[in-house]
């Protein structure tokens, strides 16, 4: 894999499918093995809860959600592994969250 350089704050933000309306994103790296973006989450994002075949981790960049009765606010980190059920989501006023998937080894 070679190497990838962005700066997010220059990139437009995008529609995203599989999310609730008004979720955008800004996919910094999207290869087979991993996943790297950042999700903006409305005011009042209501997700369903899921699991996923890969780790999957969140940094809260601004705002807060709320998932598995506990309250992510900024700066809060969360490693979920493989095959572990996570959700419901709720955000009431909105967030910014730095998302990684990878395939684990």
């Amino acid at each position: 894999m070679e190497q990838v350089i962005k700066n997010y704050e220059k990139m437009e933000w995008a529609k995203t499918d599989g999310y609730p309306t008004g979720t955008q994103a800004k996919i910094l790296l999207d290869t087979p093995q991993a996943k790297t973006l950042i999700l903006k989450l409305p005011p009042g994002f209501d997700m369903e809860s899921h699991s996923h075949l890969w780790n999957e981790q969140h940094l809260v960049l601004e705002g807060s959600y709320i998932s598995d009765d506990n309250e992510y606010n900024k700066g809060a980190y969360r490693f979920i592994p493989t095959h572990t059920n996570h959700g419901p989501f709720y955000s009431k006023d909105g967030a910014v969250v730095l998302v990684i998937w990878n395939m684990p080894e």
